[in-house]
């Protein structure tokens, strides 16, 4: 039950939203037991951004759980994250802030799991 949302002020055309999407559903499985089959995944795109003071091509993306996750699982989902915006949208690494939330409640399909 993970949801990745992309916050980013480029502009990112449909081919491109269908790209990260189907990425991001692969880059998920760095999480055990986590698969694109329960990803639901938002692009924000033209979002009003701002890092360093700049507006330079950014992105905020928060990755929410369903339980919890190892530290090294973590870090190699933000090294596939911050890869998949550098080469579908040129944002640079250090321009990418990835935010993990876990929480033990999860709500679906009218009740918790």
């Amino acid at each position: 039950m993970p949801f990745i949302n992309v916050k980013t002020n480029a502009a990112v055309a449909q081919d491109k939203k269908q790209s990260i999407k189907s990425s991001l559903g692969t880059a998920i499985s760095a999480i055990p037991g986590k698969t694109e089959n329960w990803l639901m995944v938002g692009i924000e795109p033209e979002y009003a951004l701002w890092f360093k003071g700049s507006d330079a091509p950014a992105a905020m993306v928060e990755v929410s759980v369903y339980g919890s996750a190892s530290a090294s699982n973590y870090n190699v989902l933000t090294a596939k994250i911050t890869e998949i915006l550098n080469s579908e949208l040129g944002i640079s690494p250090d321009r990418i802030y990835v935010k993990y939330c876990e929480t033990p409640n999860w709500g679906w399909n009218g009740s918790n799991f």
